[in-house]
């Protein structure tokens, strides 16, 4: 998959069309010389540019080899700790390039954006918002750019709460930019991590930057938007959660001022939900808070008749016990049920009242 990624003129889209069409990358490769009897539609320049992979083979093992000796997770499509949420979305990239401690599927993932050139209410907000919702939610993980202003202030924060965060870059690994970031990335390896589709030495094209924002947006449940332009990269990601059917969140500003005319633009054409607080995220979510946790362990317990479950449908039950939630590509690579039976087996037991469908497709035990 490492090399299809290097095919030029090849997007993630078409990436996966391929795959899909052909079957699988070995297959892809076994007949890259003989692909046209398999696909008479592809273009004559498709498949000279297909001629090509055993030079790019080569390239992929020295980027395996490289990313090996830094402790960098090649995180393919199909992998189970490539993130499930992201993999729902069309145009996800086929590999990931990931450093860190975290868990990408954890149950509760939220991405906050905003302008590089933040004012100190909206730095206030980062912080009045990552320590309440350390308190609420101590379990939720924070992913932003790593860029200035609003980004790198919402790193920040999240570490200063002691709550994990992840760092999109538009470049490879062997870098950092901003490089006066290098001390909170760094901090975050050990708290969260650092993610990438690209790999080590490519260069920080502007467009590397716009298409990243796809991945901010694509890996969590929830986009926050702190402060906004009326034009900018915090826009555009939440336009992209928007179109993935992700749930978009604005804190408002005063009515004159630049940095919040993003803000009022998206809750002013209900693209955002207005908000004031993490409180308020998390009642639009239905994520169960600490506080209503402790409130429901001290209810007194009551003995419930369950329904019968098949043997499959136990197995999956008891994958579930005592977690928040996990993905069907997780329960699927743990039950070892294939995907399309586990689905058919998930549908019957949230008709039936066992399981619950959370956002971001992730199924949790009732």
């Amino acid at each position: 998959m490492m090399a299809l990624t290097m095919v030029p003129r090849l997007n993630c889209l078409n990436q996966r069309i391929l795959l899909d069409s052909v079957g699988s990358a070995e297959a892809l490769f076994e007949h890259r010389n003989d692909l046209k009897a398999l696909l008479p539609e592809v273009s004559p320049l498709l498949l000279e540019n297909l001629s090509r992979m055993e030079e790019l083979l080569s390239r992929a093992r020295q980027e395996l080899e490289w990313a090996e000796s830094k402790h960098i997770k090649c995180l393919c499509f199909d992998d189970a700790e490539y993130p499930a949420r992201l993999r729902n979305c069309p145009d996800a990239p086929l590999v990931l390039y990931y450093r860190g401690t975290v868990d990408l599927n954890c149950p509760h993932i939220i991405s906050m954006v905003g302008t590089r050139r933040c004012s100190e209410y909206g730095k206030d907000l980062c912080r009045e918002f990552m320590e309440e919702l350390s308190r609420q939610l101590p379990d939720c993980l924070v992913v932003s750019g790593l860029a200035y202003g609003i980004d790198i202030n919402a790193h920040r924060q999240s570490l200063q709460h002691g709550l994990s965060t992840v760092g999109v870059l538009a470049h490879g690994m062997n870098q950092i930019y901003p490089r006066m970031h290098q001390g909170t990335a760094q901090e975050m390896l050990s708290l969260g991590g650092l993610l990438t589709e690209y790999m080590s030495g490519t260069p920080m094209d502007r467009v590397n930057f716009l298409a990243r924002n796809r991945i901010v947006a694509g890996m969590a449940d929830a986009t926050i938007v702190v402060e906004s332009a009326s034009k900018g990269g915090s826009l555009v990601t939440a336009r992209i959660a928007n179109d993935y059917g992700r749930e978009v969140f604005a804190f408002p500003g005063r009515i004159h001022d630049e940095t919040s005319e993003g803000c009022h633009k998206l809750i002013r054409q209900n693209q955002a939900h207005l908000i004031t607080s993490a409180q308020d995220v998390l009642e639009t979510l239905g994520w169960e808070t600490e506080e209503s946790r402790k409130a429901r362990r001290m209810q007194p317990v009551q003995r419930q008749l369950f329904v019968e479950l098949s043997a499959e449908e136990q197995r999956v039950a008891d994958r579930l016990q005592g977690t928040e939630g996990k993905a069907m590509n997780q329960l699927a690579a743990e039950t070892g049920i294939p995907v399309g039976r586990l689905s058919s087996l998930l549908m019957g037991l949230e008709m039936r009242g066992v399981v619950r469908l959370m956002n971001g497709g992730m199924y949790r035990l009732l």
